[in-house]
């Protein structure tokens, strides 16, 4: 097998290693040290292939976007109208969320650096795959959003902006979800946690994004 090749191969059994834990312990808690001995490999090494924690990490993203990005190819049919379109999208992106909570760890983890601290922790090439990956999501979003201003159901100027508001919003989302709980004030003044009623959630979500892309009366 080729250097190349088998670079290739390592790169490929660390990002497959760091998605197995991601998925079984949430990223906060799966640490270098154990994705070397996943792998059966020195931490070091990872950083041959990885330069920093926080591209190994953009990488792993990557991996959960790809996977996303076919479920909403499969769900997103251009023949539905623009409105049940943006609704399904919300809803296959809560869903998977919902159940690859890693996915929203790796998400927020990356969108609390400024771009020019990305630039400093992650390789240009890389950072444009990462892009790249998040533009793909995006396209469905963008095209729905475009079907709805031909037919006159929506009034939205800028469709890559709203995509990127239902992305980081959707997270937030998440957020709570994963909580599984909601915080509200008793009577006596003092907060509680209640339930959080998923079906409501999925609702809201919903009806804000169609009160962001629809025109006001």
């Amino acid at each position: 097998m080729a250097i190349v090749e088998r670079r290739a191969q390592r790169t490929r059994e660390i990002l497959d290693a760091t998605r197995a834990l991601f998925d079984e312990r949430r990223m906060r808690e799966a640490q270098i040290e154990d994705i070397a001995r996943a792998v059966g490999i020195n931490r070091a090494i990872i950083y041959r292939h990885f330069t920093t924690k926080e591209e190994l990490f953009a990488m792993t993203l990557v991996d959960y976007l790809n996977e996303l990005e076919q479920r909403l190819a499969k769900s997103d049919d251009p023949e539905m109208s623009p409105a049940e379109r943006i609704d399904v999208i919300t809803v296959e992106f809560l869903e998977y969320g919902s159940f690859y909570p890693a996915f929203v760890d790796c998400a927020q983890s990356l969108l609390r650096h400024r771009g020019s601290e990305l630039l400093e922790q992650i390789s240009l090439e890389r950072l444009t795959e990462l892009g790249a990956a998040i533009n793909r999501c995006f396209d469905h979003i963008t095209s729905a959003i475009e079907a709805g201003n031909a037919s006159g159901a929506f009034d939205v100027k800028d469709p890559e902006l709203i995509a990127n508001i239902m992305y980081t919003q959707g997270l937030g989302i998440l957020n709570l979800v994963t909580f599984q709980r909601s915080i509200r004030e008793m009577n006596s003044g003092l907060p509680a946690m209640e339930h959080l009623p998923m079906p409501e959630v999925v609702d809201l979500a919903k009806r804000s994004i169609r009160a962001i892309v629809e025109p006001e009366d």
